[in-house]
């Protein structure tokens, strides 16, 4: 496609889209009425008392479950079940909403672990249907399962980018001022529009035009969203955009897969020994320390991780038994009073911090400060769509045909919109961890290609630029020490990579890109056959 999208915006529109703060809150759609609903849990074991908070100007509702996977199976429907509207507080993105319990349901003990879309439909003041959707996690049972998947869902990452309410990890109504991003974000609210179902032309976040010569950058996903009354992040985060894709493919492709939440690698870390393969997908960007363990645990002791996922970077803590997150993120050294405590590793910043002492790439081999951007907005807005490839031997590409310096992944555009890397050197023609990048022993660099950490022009204006240069700032601070120029420009240079290395009696698989979902869900033969790969090479049992 030559040329921005149009979606019916002027100018002005156009640029609020972008650089505005709208989001979903209780009484928005106005006389027409409105429906919203919550469970009190991202995920359940079978057999388990599902409970539904729901909000509703409509004084009855009609309720449909569909589990989620490579076909939609309807589970559950239920007519004439009564409602009302429930008052919300003022800070229910950090607090919750509160609302009582409307409906409980037993999760049913022959459903197969997956996720579960919930819509509610009831009827309109002017006599047109309302709905909600919502989704919950089926999540398998504690035991062995011999070949397979177990896939786990990036929930921490779905409560970061969730704007219901106002609030979320990025802007906010919070604060003083009321302009602030929270620090701390509720599970006890409903998902933004666009984290549960999308129409299938919503836009993803990586620019599928041919961008003009000297064109300002433009965002058409926030456009799109704005013009149909999406959240602004559907395309950052949710099953819709991102884990759905992967989950829908493994089960077409014949895999038998389960599905858990980040909460069970939290609170039940066992529930990985299950499985000889577990699988990391899409955007995966916020973890807590007790996450991290369970996969570290796991791979060390024979368990292999495969993650086709970009932008590991926030340390998270949860609180109230996993119904808060907290993360202050770049506010982290100012306000987050675990940093000035007798152990400041759990400070909830960045993984490279050095006083988290516990970088990134210890896990996944990868970082997201050495990675981010490419094809959003300014940051390589004509760069290339898929991995170009330095080492076409390794066994992760057999079947594939591919050759040193071919694109893997273009057709689908596996590579953004967000990516992760490390500091590299090239010897002979091949890419090598750089001394002091904090690569894992053994790490093998199969694949990379470039990444910027600001969108920078000698022809753009910086006031039409959505990102900017405040995040090469924030990597420049927490790498040198400094944000200046000087500094900036060291860190501002960003790669996205696949690496392959061994940990323990474990292994550890990383795409580092958000979008390798994508390209799976388009079809692309080489990803799906990468990935394909990978899974068959990491079911094979061991002697764990």
């Amino acid at each position: 496609m030559d040329g921005f999208p149009d979606f019916g915006l002027t100018p002005e529109q156009r640029r609020e889209a972008v650089l505005g703060h709208y989001y979903e809150y209780p009484g928005m759609d106005g006389e027409r009425g409105e429906i919203w609903c919550y469970t009190d849990a991202y995920a359940y074991r079978p057999g388990a008392t599902a409970r539904l908070q729901v909000s509703s100007t409509a004084p009855r509702f009609t309720i449909e479950i569909v589990r989620d996977g490579a076909t939609e199976t309807p589970v559950f429907r239920r007519e004439g079940l009564i409602a009302r509207w429930q008052e919300t507080p003022d800070q229910c993105s950090v607090v919750g909403c509160g609302w009582d319990t409307s409906f409980e349901f037993k999760v049913d003990e022959a459903w197969p672990s997956g996720a579960y879309r919930i819509t509610l439909t009831a009827e309109g003041r002017d006599g047109t249907p309302i709905r909600c959707h919502h989704l919950f996690i089926m999540r398998p049972a504690l035991g062995r399962k011999p070949g397979r998947l177990l896939q786990v869902a990036a929930t921490g990452t779905w409560t970061a980018y969730n704007t219901w309410g106002g609030s979320n990890h990025y802007q906010g109504i919070t604060g003083p001022g009321r302009d602030q991003y929270a620090t701390t974000v509720s599970i006890e609210r409903p998902f933004c529009r666009g984290f549960v179902t999308l129409p299938k032309d919503a836009p993803r976040v990586p620019l599928e035009i041919h961008t003009p010569p000297s064109a300002a950058p433009r965002y058409p996903h926030m456009e799109w969203a704005y013009a149909n009354g999406y959240s602004k992040k559907y395309a950052s985060s949710g099953w819709a955009s991102y884990d759905s894709h992967f989950f829908r493919w493994a089960e077409r492709a014949g895999y038998q897969v389960d599905l858990a939440s980040q909460h069970e690698l939290h609170f039940e870390p066992e529930i990985l020994d299950g499985y000889d393969c577990v699988v990391l997908v899409g955007h995966d960007e916020y973890w807590s320390w007790e996450m991290r363990d369970a996969v570290d645990g796991y791979v060390e002791r024979g368990g292999r991780a495969a993650r086709f996922a970009g932008n590991f970077m926030w340390q998270t803590r949860l609180e109230d038994g996993g119904r808060r997150q907290v993360c202050y993120k770049y506010r982290a050294r100012a306000e987050d009073p675990v940093y000035r405590s007798a152990d400041p590793s759990r400070t909830s910043g960045c993984w490279e911090a050095a006083e988290t002492g516990r970088p990134a790439a210890q896990t996944f081999g990868l970082n997201a400060l050495r990675g981010l951007y490419v094809g959003w907005g300014g940051c390589a807005p004509r760069g290339v769509r898929g991995f170009p490839v330095y080492r076409p031997e390794h066994w992760a590409f057999a079947g594939t045909g591919i050759y040193y310096g071919d694109l893997l992944g273009a057709e689908g555009h596996a590579f953004g919109y967000e990516v992760d890397g490390l500091d590299y050197v090239i010897r002979g023609g091949l890419p090598e961890p750089a001394e002091n990048s904090g690569a894992p022993e053994g790490l093998e660099i199969l694949a990379l290609g470039m990444s910027s950490l600001k969108e920078e022009s000698a022809d753009i204006p910086a006031d039409d630029q959505f990102l900017s240069d405040a995040d090469a700032k924030f990597v420049a601070g927490t790498l040198i020490g400094n944000d200046g120029d000087d500094a900036v420009d060291r860190v501002k240079r960003g790669c996205g990579m696949i690496v392959n290395f061994p940990r323990g009696k474990g292994e550890v698989f990383h795409a580092g890109s958000c979008e390798w979902v994508a390209a799976l869900m388009r079809g692309d033969a080489m990803v799906e056959r990468v990935t394909a790969n990978v899974l068959d090479r990491y079911l094979q049992p061991t002697d764990r």
